[in-house]
């Protein structure tokens, strides 16, 4: 009985697509081993940021979140969790960016009180000398 060569061609054609979801999942399995030292500089950036920013002193919460994520991270990557590593780092960068934010607004809002209550005590002064 002789084989047709069609017929084996396309018995075939799934194996490329298998060979590709194969090489892709090894490839993501590789990144997942790697240590995630870009997500790491991200974070002490930010952390970096808030604290410059007043985080400690205007949003002192999420700044202690983001400290005590950041250092499970780096514990985490000490043990090669790089999975762990990577979430922490993730979110201790997002803390700490919500204490930047949340310090710059605070220091804010409080630049614009002042400058409500020196115009207040300007239109008072001139009130005075007006009488």
């Amino acid at each position: 009985m002789k084989s047709n060569p069609d017929t084996c061609i396309a018995s075939r054609r799934p194996l490329p697509g298998l060979a590709l979801l194969t090489l892709g999942g090894l490839l993501l399995a590789g990144c997942a081993g790697n240590p995630p030292t870009e997500q790491f500089a991200l974070t002490e950036s930010s952390v970096r940021e808030a604290v410059s920013a007043g985080g400690t002193q205007y949003a002192p919460v999420e700044m202690r979140t983001a400290q005590e994520k950041w250092r499970e991270a780096e514990l985490a990557m000490q043990k090669k969790d790089y999975d762990r590593a990577r979430l922490l780092a993730e979110q201790a960068e997002w803390d700490a960016r919500v204490a930047e934010r949340k310090a710059r607004a605070t220091k804010a809002q409080r630049a614009v009180e002042e400058m409500k209550k020196g115009v207040q005590e300007l239109r008072e002064e001139g009130m005075r000398s007006v009488q």
